[in-house]
């Protein structure tokens, strides 16, 4: 039977050798505080029309709840930061521009499982990439990997906040990291500041009911608000903003994941180009793409919107 010790070890070997930029590990229990907050969030109706946010809430606040028997909760980053320049048409999230990340990162974590149940042992446990009710934020905290910034985003000391999340739950004993204690925000204003409707709240809350990224991609319906005409800044998938001008992303680097390669049409398509492209055309070149979650008529929808 190998130690804690060594488990430990071959588990952050394992997220180094999969193209994981950092690994934290915390013990699996319930998130009273978490609870207490979330609850109050969507009682304010801050998640606006994204009902699934009230679903599985026990399961939400309680890993041992998703994985019977949890004992650690393994965070993972990785990187998506791009090499490349913003694209020159409408905007599109950064995190949007190659392949979907559930599916790049689903991949390197099925290979980790798998070793690592040859290395360890058969255990119990599941992997997940924001497709499961897990407070990511908040274990990555736990974790020891940074802290949760005044726009909702777990940001790392030394590479700033462009990193997708993973979380594995297991039914195994490791050694557990200290929490990150400091909020390095300080007195810094900029994101709340920036953010083109207002969405970040003075007190590190933020209203997804009213975030660019809600309306672009959540937001389902056939038409956005009037009241939201002009506010956009140009963005047509997601939104970047607070991130972009957050101080501590001048440390960002370009990530060296194949996978997150810029599909040359985010980058090169002009307005007209998307104006004139066809279903057809939408679902060929963005079939692997995190635009295809908002379906071409989506995508039409966001473009009318930022021209009208």
């Amino acid at each position: 039977m190998l130690s804690i010790e060594k488990n430990t070890a071959l588990v952050k070997a394992k997220a180094q050798a999969f193209g994981f930029d950092y690994c934290g590990i915390a013990q699996a229990k319930r998130l009273d505080e978490d609870a207490r907050r979330l609850e109050a969030w969507l009682n304010k109706g801050l998640h606006g029309k994204m009902q699934y946010m009230e679903n599985y809430f026990d399961l939400r606040i309680d890993p041992t709840k998703l994985v019977p028997g949890a004992k650690s909760v393994i965070t993972l980053l990785k990187n998506y930061y791009p090499h490349e320049q913003t694209p020159s048409g409408h905007g599109i999230s950064k995190y949007a521009w190659g392949q979907d990340y559930h599916t790049v990162i689903k991949q390197h974590l099925r290979s980790m499982i798998q070793e690592l149940q040859v290395d360890l042992g058969q255990f119990g446990g599941r992997g997940f990439v924001d497709s499961a009710p897990v407070l990511e934020r908040t274990w990555a905290q736990r974790s020891g990997l940074g802290w949760i910034g005044k726009n909702g985003n777990l940001i790392t000391k030394g590479s700033g906040s462009f990193f997708f999340i993973a979380t594995l739950i297991v039914d195994v004993d490791l050694v557990y990291d200290d929490p990150f204690a400091k909020d390095f925000c300080g007195s810094c204003q900029r994101c709340i500041e920036a953010c083109p409707t207002q969405a970040i709240l003075p007190d590190k809350t933020i209203n997804g009911s009213q975030c660019i990224s809600y309306f672009t991609i959540e937001l389902k319906d056939e038409l956005i608000p009037t009241e939201m005409k002009g506010k956009f800044n140009n963005w047509m998938f997601g939104c970047d903003t607070c991130q972009d001008v957050c101080p501590w992303n001048r440390f960002s680097k370009p990530n060296s994941e194949q996978g997150f390669t810029p599909i040359p049409e985010i980058l090169d398509f002009t307005t007209k180009d998307w104006e004139e492209l066809s279903e057809e055309a939408f679902r060929k070149i963005f079939k692997h793409s995190p635009l295809s979650r908002s379906k071409y008529k989506g995508i039409q929808r966001n473009i009318k919107f930022l021209k009208s």
